[in-house]
């Protein structure tokens, strides 16, 4: 089968020169695809660009991405059996950026000399409710990392993901969480996976 996994983290660009990111080291996404690339699946990994890990992905072909929209734009460019959708995209892009005397600041690498500056944020695209349109007969899994909140809350968030992606599963974690990841599927009880590598074993299972 070929699969498709997200890793890493996206970034929006504040100028020619900064950006704005969320932390993710793409490790367990890159861990993912040594597995299915082991259990004889064919892998197609799109790997952020600012992804730190040097995990290499075992036997599976390895594409960067930059922008929530680069990435869309990729995928739909593909064909898959399955997509496992880890990547930490952003929440937010840049809508402006102005000085301190509220001007629109618009060099290309905005000065220090110039001062303070404010960044307005918008929502960024969001891609997962995006991807069952592309790969209509494909198993999804997303993930849901939340820092705030309990277990309850998390698999709340977590099933209305499944509605609103029309997602098959979805992979908990985070402090909320606690310790390892939790499964959350439609109409079964959510599984409790202990470690990284007992998570990949997990989805290498659940293609068959």
């Amino acid at each position: 089968m070929k699969v498709i996994i997200t890793c890493g983290p996206a970034y929006e660009p504040i100028d020619g020169m900064r950006r704005i990111t969320n932390a993710s080291t793409g490790e367990l996404g890159l861990m993912l695809a040594q597995t299915l690339s082991a259990g004889g699946h064919e892998v197609l990994v799109f790997k952020g660009e600012m992804a730190s890990s040097p995990l290499g992905a075992g036997g599976a072909v390895v594409r960067s991405f930059s922008t929530n929209d680069d990435l869309l734009s990729k995928l739909r460019d593909e064909s898959a059996g399955a997509v496992f959708h880890a990547a930490a995209l952003c929440d937010f892009r840049v809508a402006q950026v102005m000085g301190a005397d509220g001007a629109s600041a618009t060099a290309a690498k905005i000065p220090t000399r110039a001062g303070q500056i404010t960044l307005t944020l918008k929502p960024a695209v969001k891609v997962l409710p995006q991807v069952r349109a592309i790969f209509p007969g494909a198993f999804i899994a997303g993930w849901k990392y939340e820092l705030d909140g309990d277990r309850a809350s998390v698999v709340e968030k977590a099933l209305r993901q499944l509605g609103d992606c029309s997602t098959d599963a979805c992979v908990v974690n985070g402090a909320a969480w606690g310790d390892g990841f939790g499964i959350v599927r439609r109409g079964c009880p959510v599984e409790e996976i202990s470690g990284r590598r007992e998570l990949c074993g997990y989805l290498l299972r659940a293609l068959g």
